[in-house]
């Protein structure tokens, strides 16, 4: 499967999620937007951009996803002007991430990693459910 069809199951993943949340979710016409999908929570609208993970490691305790787009063979990283939020969906569960806690990838960690990282991005934190309810 290519990596453009398994980016558009992500996002129908995540679209369904929102959904049978209850908020609305619109989809941008054509693909000349930064953001795939604009959720509408409880009035507030919010630019989001869908990206498929993968392990990050083979003891699979850990997530990673890319925080940037490729065009014409360059490499383009997102701003707080294009977008609000990563989204993502892992094992029956979405994550919604600020971009500005962001850089060019995001690991999001199930438990604390083998080096005791406190610091380090934990799952749990970004749920969507418990994300939405700060907006």
């Amino acid at each position: 499967m290519n990596t453009n069809l398994k980016g558009k199951i992500t996002e129908l993943k995540v679209l369904t999620y929102v959904t049978e949340l209850g908020y609305s979710v619109s989809i941008p016409f054509g693909d000349k937007d930064r953001y795939d999908q604009i959720w509408d929570i409880n009035g507030t609208l919010i630019r989001v951009q869908v990206k498929t993970s993968h392990w990050k490691n083979n003891e699979q305790t850990a997530i990673l996803f890319k925080c940037k787009s490729t065009s014409n063979g360059k490499e383009y990283k997102y701003s707080k002007k294009e977008i609000d939020y990563f989204a993502t969906y892992w094992n029956e569960k979405c994550y919604l991430i600020p971009v500005e806690h962001c850089s060019s990838e995001k690991t999001l960690w199930f438990g604390t990693p083998k080096n005791g990282c406190s610091r380090c991005a934990k799952a749990e934190d970004y749920i969507v459910e418990e994300v939405l309810k700060q907006i």
